[in-house]
C-alpha cells in the first residue's frame, strides 16, 4: 500500500509542479474590487484551452501588503469605486513588481479619477503611458492591429491601454474605457455579443501570456 501511495505522489507531482495560479487583488477604499466574480474563472479556462497554460481553476485573493502576493506571476485587479493604498501597501506592491510580478487593473466604470492618485503613490518617478497599437501585448498570442478593443460601452469613449515600464518591461496594465472583465463574465449577465466576448477572452489571453513570459 505504501508503495502504491508512493507512486501516485510521484505519478502527480508533475501537476502540482507546472500549475499556474493567478490573483485578484483585494485593496482597500471601499471600491467593490469582488465585482465581476466569474470574469477569471472564465478567461482561466479560455487561456487553459487556447492558449496552453495550466492555471489553477479558482483565482485565489491576495492583498497589497501581503507577503502572498510574490506567489503570483498575475494579480488583477478591478471596481467600480473608491481605492486607497497605504504607505506600507503601495512599497510591498512596487517590490512585487520590480522582482517581476505584473498587475492588470480593469476599470470597470467609476474607480479611474480614484485610481490615478493611488499609482502615483507606487511609482512617484514614473508616468502611466498610453500604449502604442504596436505594443507586443496586442499581438503576443492573438492579433489587435487597433490596440485596445471596445467590449462595455459606458461614455462612448474610446479604449485606451496604459502602462507603467521599468527597464523595458511592461509590469502594470492599466485598461480603460474597454471593461474587458464584462467580456469575460458569463455571457447571460451582460448579454454581450459572441463575437465581443471572444475579443475580451483573446485580449486577456494575451495579457495573461505577456505577463506569463516577460
Amino acid at each position: 500500500m505504501r508503495l502504491l501511495s508512493l507512486f501516485f505522489i510521484i505519478a502527480l507531482a508533475p501537476l502540482f509542479v507546472n500549475a499556474q495560479e493567478i490573483a485578484v487583488l483585494q485593496y482597500g477604499g471601499g471600491g467593490d474590487w469582488y465585482s465581476n466574480p466569474t470574469a477569471l474563472p472564465n478567461l482561466i479556462q479560455f487561456c487553459n484551452q487556447q492558449i496552453n497554460t495550466t492555471i489553477a481553476r479558482k483565482p485565489q485573493t491576495v492583498t497589497p501588503g501581503s507577503v502572498d502576493i510574490y506567489d503570483y506571476p498575475f494579480v488583477h485587479m478591478t471596481g467600480h469605486g473608491n481605492v486607497y493604498f497605504s504607505a506600507e501597501e503601495a512599497e510591498n506592491l512596487r517590490n512585487y513588481l520590480l522582482s517581476g510580478g505584473f498587475l492588470h487593473i480593469d476599470d470597470n466604470y467609476g474607480m479611474d479619477q480614484f485610481l490615478r492618485k493611488e499609482l502615483v503613490k507606487l511609482f512617484p518617478d514614473k508616468e502611466l503611458k498610453e500604449l502604442a497599437g504596436n505594443h507586443p501585448i496586442f499581438s503576443i498570442a492573438f492579433p489587435f492591429p487597433k490596440g485596445l478593443p471596445k467590449i462595455h460601452e459606458h461614455d462612448r469613449g474610446r479604449p485606451q491601454a496604459f502602462g507603467i515600464e521599468h527597464e523595458g518591461r511592461l509590469l502594470l496594465l492599466y485598461t480603460f474605457e474597454s471593461d474587458l472583465g464584462d467580456g469575460w463574465e458569463n455571457p447571460e449577465i451582460h448579454n454581450d455579443p459572441a463575437d465581443v466576448r471572444q475579443k475580451a477572452l483573446q485580449m486577456g489571453a494575451n495579457i495573461i501570456m505577456y505577463a506569463f513570459e516577460n
